[in-house]
């Protein structure tokens, strides 16, 4: 016979649980934080609704569950209870989980820092607008914008439509998540070009028709196992940075290098099991881009600048075979990738639905120079303005006036078509 005292923690430890587990089912803007002056850089009521279905939906299980817990109740032991009580917990962690992912990201629109999440937003739109515009068949359906959030940590990273998240136990993502560290805010960051296309290759179906690609042209160019199975293993990546070159031009690439650039040891070590490519390789694999479309001065100058840093006749830590087979392998992988129709692209190169153009470049360049003096590109596409204001900056112009003048003409963009959510072919007609 038990204790008296243990059927009542029991029963107290129950109503407890119970009484968690719908306690985080909705998350509106005044929940968030959100103040009437915060709303032009809100997310969308479509967001908050994806969220809340979301948490709908785990509440749901949690509801299952602890009805599973009820009906064995009074016939189950004392470890049977604590075990039916855990799996209860279990979705009121993941219930606790999502909805403090989903509030960390729409609460940080209340902050000082929400014109530049919404002016970041801005320029993923228009990522994603290039290719409809260039293929508007591409992406056949509307999608739920991306949405821009600070954390720490010194690289940007995403998080993709659908993409199930282990911090939130395996459950998907509804839409793109884009992280962006503290100090990273400015707009003239060109790896934030390069996170937006992880979500344009994962919304345009590319993820595995691109690996698949890869790795048959490194067998069939005669590339040895380990060289065949690093590149499928970092198509992704290189993916991302080609398109990132598409996206922003040569000055997009400059980012790119710009971010790459660390002590000797670090570029050219190579990491076992690492999606990214080696960082002495990646270097060349810009520059090789560059080549291919048709920037061969500043190809030349990005190798220039990788070889002067990163001489690996003094040493290096990357397997031989990688080194060996860089020049052809590059090249091939450059090729491949970009510049080779794919199924998913209706027959087309990734250049031909992210065309990049000498008549952009020059525009980027004009557009550096009124940024320059003050004024306001507006003609720009704002993933060209990364590019334009990247230059500028790197040309002296003072940089708390650009950063608030760019910023605050992108979340103006953003706060006129908050009411718009969905990137779909009405929002570039």
């Amino acid at each position: 016979m038990a204790a008296p005292e243990v059927p009542a923690f029991l029963e107290g430890k129950r109503r407890g649980l119970i009484a968690r587990t719908r306690r985080l089912t909705q998350l509106t803007p005044r929940r968030v934080g959100l103040r009437p002056q915060d709303m032009p850089y809100a997310p969308s009521q479509n967001h908050f609704d994806a969220a809340n279905r979301r948490l709908r939906e785990i509440a749901k299980r949690g509801d299952r569950q602890v009805a599973r817990m009820n009906n064995g109740w009074d016939a189950a032991d004392h470890q049977q209870k604590l075990t039916s009580m855990a799996m209860v917990e279990r979705v009121v962690d993941r219930s606790r989980r999502s909805f403090g992912m989903f509030f960390e990201i729409f609460s940080q629109r209340g902050s000082n820092f929400a014109p530049a999440l919404a002016a970041h937003d801005a320029i993923a739109v228009d990522c994603y607008r290039a290719v409809r515009q260039a293929a508007p068949g591409i992406l056949s359906k509307p999608l739920l914008k991306p949405l821009t959030y600070l954390e720490h940590g010194y690289s940007p990273a995403t998080m993709r439509r659908g993409v199930q998240l282990a911090r939130l136990l395996g459950d998907r993502n509804p839409f793109p998540v884009i992280r962006i560290p503290w100090d990273r805010d400015n707009p003239w960051q060109a790896v934030f070009l390069h996170e937006v296309a992880h979500n344009l290759q994962a919304d345009m179906g590319l993820w595995h028709e691109n690996r698949q690609s890869v790795t048959r042209r490194m067998m069939s160019a005669g590339q040895d196992p380990q060289t065949v199975s690093t590149y499928g293993r970092w198509h992704k990546e290189i993916f991302a940075d080609l398109a990132a070159a598409l996206l922003g031009g040569p000055m997009a690439v400059a980012g790119m290098l710009t971010f790459l650039a660390h002590p000797r040891p670090r570029v050219v070590t190579y990491r076992p099991g690492s999606a990214h490519p080696t960082g002495y390789l990646r270097g060349f694999i810009l520059a090789a881009m560059l080549e291919r479309m048709n920037f061969p001065a500043e190809a030349n100058a990005a190798r220039t600048i990788w070889r002067t840093f990163y001489d690996t006749r003094g040493g290096h830590r990357i397997p031989p075979a990688l080194i060996r087979s860089a020049s052809n392998a590059i090249e091939a992988v450059v090729d491949e990738i970009a510049f080779q129709p794919r199924r998913a692209l209706g027959q087309r190169a990734l250049a031909d639905i992210i065309p990049f153009t000498h008549q952009h470049e020059v525009a980027i360049r004009r557009g550096a120079l009124k940024l320059g003096a003050g004024r306001l590109p507006s003609e720009l596409a704002p993933r060209h303005l990364v590019s334009a204001s990247a230059l500028a900056m790197s040309s002296g112009a003072n940089v708390t006036t650009l950063s608030d003048l760019v910023t605050t003409h992108l979340s103006s963009l953003a706060a006129a078509e908050r009411e718009r959510p969905l990137i779909d072919h009405a929002a570039v007609a």
